[in-house]
Parts: C-alpha cells; sequence; structure tokens
C-alpha cells in the first residue's frame, strides 16, 4: 500500500535524511506502523513532525514507531516525539517505539527518557500495550536522573530547577521526569 493511500499527501513533501514508510495496522483501530530509516536531528525535525502531523490529521492517533533504522536521534528528535505523545494523548492515543538502536537507546537514557516513552522489542508487544488497560499510570516523583553533563545520579523529589552537585550544572526536570539544561 502507497503511503498516500493511508495519508493524503503524504509523499509531496520529502528529506533524503530521514525516510518514512507507512502500514496500516488492523489489529488496533486508528493505528499505525511507522518505518523510520534515517536520523532525525535539528535539521530535519521540522519535516519529520510535519509529517507525524499528517499522520494524525489523518485520524491515526495510536502511533508505533519501527526505529530499527533509525540510526541517531538528536534532542530535538526526542522533543519531537515528546511533541507527538502530547497530540495523541488527548485524542485517546499513545505511541509505541519499536526496536530501538542501542546508541539510539542510549541518548534516550541519557536525557531520562527512556522510563517517559514506551519501547518495545517486536509489533506482538506493540499490539499488547494498545489492548491492554494502561489507565493506571505510576507517579513520576520520586525519580532518580542523570546529569546530562556529568552522568551523576540524581534524585529528584519533584519537578523544578536543580543544580548537580558534582559539575554545578542547572538542570530542568518537567512533570514527566524529562531532563533538560537550564
Amino acid at each position: 500500500m502507497n503511503n498516500n493511500d493511508l495519508v493524503p499527501g503524504f509523499n509531496d513533501e520529502k528529506d533524503d535524511t530521514i525516510k518514512i514508510n507507512l502500514e496500516k495496522v488492523n489489529e488496533k483501530e486508528n493505528a499505525i506502523l511507522i518505518l523510520l530509516n534515517g536520523y532525525i536531528d535539528t535539521y530535519n525535525s521540522v519535516y519529520f513532525q510535519k509529517q507525524v502531523g499528517k499522520i494524525v490529521a489523518a485520524g491515526f492517533v495510536n502511533l508505533i514507531f519501527n526505529c530499527a533504522s533509525l540510526t541517531y536521534v538528536s534532542s530535538t528528535g526526542i522533543g519531537s516525539f515528546t511533541a507527538f505523545l502530547k497530540l495523541v494523548k488527548p485524542k485517546g492515543g499513545d505511541i509505541v517505539l519499536l526496536s530501538i538502536q542501542p546508541k539510539v537507546y542510549e541518548v534516550f537514557q541519557l536525557l531520562g527518557f527512556s522510563q517517559f516513552f514506551n519501547i518495545k522489542e517486536n509489533i506482538e508487544d506493540a499490539l499488547s500495550f494498545f489492548t491492554e488497560d494502561n489507565a493506571i499510570v505510576a507517579p513520576v516523583f520520586p525519580k532518580v536522573v542523570s546529569c546530562p553533563v556529568c552522568a551523576k545520579k540524581l534524585k529528584a523529589v519533584k519537578s523544578g530547577r536543580f543544580r548537580c552537585a558534582d559539575c554545578k550544572s542547572i538542570l530542568v526536570i518537567d512533570e514527566q521526569g524529562a531532563v533538560s539544561l537550564g
């Protein structure tokens, strides 16, 4: 099936650094498999966000990103995934990331997002996630986070701005427990 058959106008724009292919997921309503090939950084993240925006506008709110061929994701790229989550959650949807390469997963971990996203190894686990009752949400805090500068483990009991005891960097921890430099 052609991408344009699933999402009208999807192939109208292209970016050579990230290729996106779509597959309909029949086992779950409003679900789509998004196969990513390449990398996501500051320069192509606007294109990436625009393309996923088209997918959501077409009615797909349960997004499964196959990251097996994703070679790199910058912090801006991870920010894109966060934006997608904020886009689909109010519509009753969710996202799952599949088959993340170790060096890409390391970026998710370093920035404190590995526990924030639903990361699965295969499509069967992703579909199980969507069919389970995910209404029970574990509290975010207290949470142990890593300083993005020196990797020191820090315990945060609430969101806010903090100073790393080792390197003195200012850290911002949001309500979801995501860490950024501030």
